[in-house]
């Protein structure tokens, strides 16, 4: 018996060794690199034996730093909003189309997922041209309601809603496709012996549909999460972090920080507060779920 445990160690240590060994190059030493870096300070241009330490001085500049407060807060105010309103439309989609049987549905599916595969870049400048205040097309169908035209990412108070706005049409589609994944995975024995009961579709939705899509949701919210906290493409496309750094986010920040400015012990330092940031986020929202179910 001992034998066949040792065994079975040495062939899961084989298996598993060169993954494990590729996840600590490529994830775990960059992430403290980065770590190490924050404590110096470093223009890029000397050695990187040479950099002189500094402590906590990055950290005491960037949370002085009243532009990088504000990238902090619109970051978050981002990724708030995009998992607010993608996670319920998302949902409302999925299920809609799953339960629909009318012909060619699988065509909207796919209409749905097709934003997500386009590059970032791409999707920025076609967009900043929809949201152009002159002669876009959004200005255009406002005026036939009579609406004036809107300044969209020349208004300090739109100009964020629309980069969200943005996001929501490019990567809603994906999360539609997960939700329509975990609702193939649902047993239809369950909603037959719901309507046996009477239930109607509603409450078959409500405590059947959703309680079983929890690891579908789950997955959604951790991702979303990611993805909007790393916001960078549509910023430093259409936005520069304008206007009065309204759109101005951490990313897009620690780039200016790095490669405007060489301050590569600043942007290292902005690097790590936001993977703090990220990993406190998905702990939080890991155990709300799991508190929920």
């Amino acid at each position: 018996m001992k034998n066949r445990l040792a065994d079975t160690r040495v062939f899961t240590g084989i298996y598993l060794g060169p993954g494990v060994g590729l996840i600590a190059l490529f994830v775990v030493v960059p992430i403290l690199l980065t770590a190490w870096v924050s404590f110096h300070s470093w223009n890029m241009l000397t050695p990187f034996a040479t950099m002189p330490y500094v402590g906590l001085q990055n950290y005491r500049q960037i949370f002085g730093d009243p532009v990088f407060l504000a990238a902090l807060r619109n970051t978050i105010v981002y990724s708030v909003a995009s998992v607010a309103i993608e996670l319920p439309l998302a949902l409302l989609i999925g299920i809609f189309l799953f339960n629909t049987k009318a012909r060619g549905s699988h065509w909207v599916r796919t209409a749905l997922f097709l934003p997500y595969v386009i590059p970032n870049v791409a999707v920025a400048i076609v967009w900043g041209y929809l949201y152009s205040p002159i002669y876009g097309p959004f200005n255009i169908v406002l005026s036939w309601f009579h609406i004036p035209a809107q300044p969209w990412l020349g208004s300090v108070h739109e100009a964020l809603m629309s980069l969200i706005i943005l996001n929501l049409w490019q990567t809603v589609g994906y999360y539609t496709v997960i939700v329509i994944a975990g609702l193939t995975e649902i047993p239809q024995d369950y909603y037959e012996a719901a309507s046996i009961d009477g239930a109607t579709k509603w409450q078959a939705t409500r405590h059947i549909t959703l309680p079983l899509l929890r690891r579908a949701v789950t997955f959604i919210v951790i991702i979303l999460t990611i993805n909007s906290l790393q916001v960078f493409a549509p910023v430093y496309i259409l936005t520069q972090g304008g206007p009065a750094n309204s759109t101005n986010v951490v990313v897009y920040d620690m780039y200016r920080t790095a490669f405007n400015f060489l301050n590569m012990g600043q942007a290292s330092a902005m690097v790590f507060v936001l993977f703090l940031v990220i990993l406190v986020l998905a702990v939080v929202e890991l155990r709300l779920l799991a508190r929920a179910s």
